[in-house]
């Protein structure tokens, strides 16, 4: 995406507490529209990010645009922003209805256009059999929608959501999870999450920018952060990964060879330009691109490694397996349960000697961080 193409555009922004630097030199462009994610651990400096775009937060330098504007000297309640908090914080004593309308009580409205704005969003949240309901009898899910009704309720150019989905349970959220995607295409706001959620941001997101200590690490799509991951932060914090200390050993036709001692093999991998023959590496496969197998490879030169089955945990729809090779390292093997066995008839089971194979495209290689 190019800054023309940007509705909100963060032009270096840093911001400090003190000593402390919460958001350290911070660019990013959004596209209108966007369903983009701020992704990261506690204290990252996501949150204080998402402050600063509300405006309850001011930058200690640099700044932040929003629709062409300058936010500097913009009050929060006079930005086009809205912000879900992830609280919801309710009012007890209002019923659904008048949660929702309570943000238009000042709005130039008549009573009529009021209470249309206010039926609108009961029919966009499903909630409209439930409008006379207090905030207590009502379930998670459906809390969490009526504070998605009140911050829609004046219409923002952008919604800011601060881990909306934290309080609902692993069931719910899923579920919520596509209700949100669905409605934020149907208005086609801005929505701009903060979550540490991994695969919350990955359902989520069109995009994704991973923050650590105040930096941005990475931006890309789902399928970027997660298959081509640009540093070792990324790659272990998105998903789950196996990764290992290697020295590349020969490039030839985009493709390395790399000789990781504490794997135990040699490993084939692409590489991008600029890395070469003599380079310090990390080298990295995901768990649910391997292949474990009780038989001999026909091929053991690269990319195959001989262990023992240390561990074994049974999810139901995948199995992961924790190998432990002659070097005395795990690697971990997530296996799919595609076919219905029984316990017994297991494929690979404890303490079995095993292969482990993986394609070369499926290998990762990090250069070397400072």
């Amino acid at each position: 995406m190019t800054a023309d193409d940007s509705f909100i555009r963060i032009e270096n922004v840093t911001k400090k507490f003190g000593e402390f630097v919460a958001v350290d030199n911070v660019s990013l462009d959004i596209s209108k529209g966007e369903l983009f994610a701020l992704l990261g651990g506690s204290g990252c400096g996501k949150t204080t990010l998402l402050r600063m775009l509300a405006g309850f937060e001011t930058p200690t330098s640099g700044r932040i645009i929003i629709d062409g504007q300058d936010m500097g000297d913009v009050q929060p309640f006079n930005r086009p922003v809205n912000m879900m908090f992830q609280s919801y914080a309710l009012f007890p004593h209002m019923n659904v209805e008048k949660n929702i309308g309570y943000g238009l009580k000042h709005e130039a409205m008549s009573d009529g256009e009021r209470k249309q704005r206010v039926s609108e969003l009961l029919d966009l949240v499903q909630l409209g059999q439930f409008a006379a309901r207090k905030p207590h009898q009502l379930s998670g899910g459906q809390r969490q929608r009526v504070a998605l009704a009140r911050a829609l309720a004046k219409s923002p150019k952008v919604l800011l959501l601060d881990e909306p989905l934290g309080a609902l349970d692993k069931k719910l959220r899923e579920q919520t999870q596509f209700e949100l995607i669905n409605i934020q295409e149907e208005l086609g706001v801005t929505f701009i999450v903060v979550t540490h959620d991994q695969e919350e941001a990955m359902t989520l997101a069109s995009r994704i920018a991973i923050m650590d200590r105040g930096v941005i690490k990475q931006v890309g799509t789902p399928t970027d952060v997660y298959e081509f991951p640009t540093s070792r932060f990324t790659a272990d914090f998105i998903g789950s990964i196996n990764l290992f200390d290697g020295t590349v050993t020969s490039v030839k036709a985009g493709k390395a060879r790399i000789n990781a001692a504490k794997a135990g093999c040699t490993f084939e991998a692409p590489v991008s330009p600029g890395i070469k023959s003599g380079d310090a590496v990390g080298v990295a496969v995901r768990p649910e691109k391997i292949s474990i197998s009780r038989s001999r490879p026909k091929s053991t030169t690269v990319n195959a490694v001989q262990g023992e089955v240390l561990d074994l945990g049974y999810f139901g729809k995948d199995s992961l397996y924790r190998v432990k090779l002659e070097s005395g390292e795990l690697i971990r093997v997530n296996r799919v349960n595609d076919q219905r066995v029984e316990e017994a008839d297991r494929q690979v089971d404890w303490d079995d000697k095993v292969w482990l194979t993986w394609d070369a495209n499926s290998a990762i290689v990090l250069p070397e961080e400072p």
